[in-house]
């Protein structure tokens, strides 16, 4: 559409109209949506499909791949619940995350804000706290099992200065075999955590720091009371990272260092599945506790949400 405009005393002259734009409420472009086509069907068969799967196996009764198959409906639950080695492993994860978890998120938050600080050689830093990441979980289980051996560093440092009386067979005792897990997951995802959390960090704006140190606050006020709540949803969501990771991953460092003993002393509910999935054949019971695994990372995703999400 063109407007005519007639100038005092001149011809008319003929300006285009601006090309006309849809509102918020015209027809919604459908490119966007055409294109995450392939994404959501790709996460519909391989992420909604195998958990659909997972709950159809738990009412089974399957005792291996090539055997028969029958409908158990709530007997696996049953079997389950009956079964002490469920139970230890319960205790088992729920100790891991309750030590390993808030251990790793403190101690990653505060060597990220000092990496943050750009202190000398603060980039050499950064490449080193990627070390542990970068190493495959075998080769960590190996220096794991290397250190804490019989014959390993920790009881050779502790013979050394005179404490062999506390020397002890770390990976082979029920009191100890479970700690060492958990050693193993801080080691293993604190520096990376604390990378994420210096990256967000450099993004807070330089004024809130140094007006909070011009008011007589210290780096640990300054830390606390003006960093960590700008960046509280961010640290609820590396949290929640961390979780998933802690609760369903542990099963692979149980299997390399400890395959869940002495007896079930270190057992977790994600080796529990393996166990019974691939070494007791038990899919029907394997899959019940996966169903459990599911809705206790579902539970605790939602709790740690509504723990960090923004108060303002």
């Amino acid at each position: 559409m063109t407007t005519l405009t007639s100038p005092p005393g001149g011809a008319a002259i003929r300006h285009p109209a601006p090309p006309a734009t849809k509102g918020r409420s015209g027809t919604p472009r459908q490119g966007g949506t055409i294109l995450a086509v392939p994404a959501l069907v790709w996460y519909a068969v391989f992420m909604i499909g195998p958990v659909i799967a997972i709950f159809v196996i738990a009412a089974l009764h399957w005792p291996g791949m090539l055997q028969p198959v029958s409908f158990a409906g709530l007997g696996n639950v049953r079997t389950v619940l009956d079964d002490p080695v469920f139970w230890d492993a319960v205790r088992n994860t729920a100790v891991q995350l309750a030590v390993a978890l808030p251990i790793m998120i403190v101690c990653a938050y505060m060597l990220g804000y000092y990496v943050a600080q750009k202190p000398p050689g603060h980039r050499v830093i950064r490449y080193l706290l990627f070390i542990p990441g970068l190493i495959s979980t075998p080769a960590k289980a190996m220096v794991f099992y290397a250190a804490l051996s019989p014959d390993g560093l920790a009881n050779g440092a502790l013979e050394s200065v005179g404490l062999g009386s506390l020397t002890d067979a770390w990976l082979a005792s029920p009191s100890t075999a479970l700690a060492c897990l958990i050693a193993l997951d801080v080691w293993s995802g604190i520096g990376f955590t604390a990378v994420l959390f210096a990256a967000r960090l450099d993004s807070v704006p330089d004024d809130l720091g140094e007006a909070a140190q011009l008011d007589g606050a210290g780096h640990w006020r300054t830390m606390w009371r003006i960093h960590f709540p700008v960046i509280r949803d961010y640290v609820g969501v590396v949290t929640m990272l961390q979780f998933l990771w802690t609760l369903f991953g542990s099963a692979q460092h149980v299997l390399l260092l400890t395959q869940g003993g002495p007896g079930s002393s270190s057992t977790t509910l994600s080796f529990l599945v393996y166990q019974k999935a691939f070494i007791a054949a038990d899919l029907g019971y394997s899959q019940t506790v996966g169903v459990i695994l599911f809705l206790a990372g579902l539970v605790g995703l939602l709790t740690i949400r509504r723990a960090f999400r923004q108060n303002y």
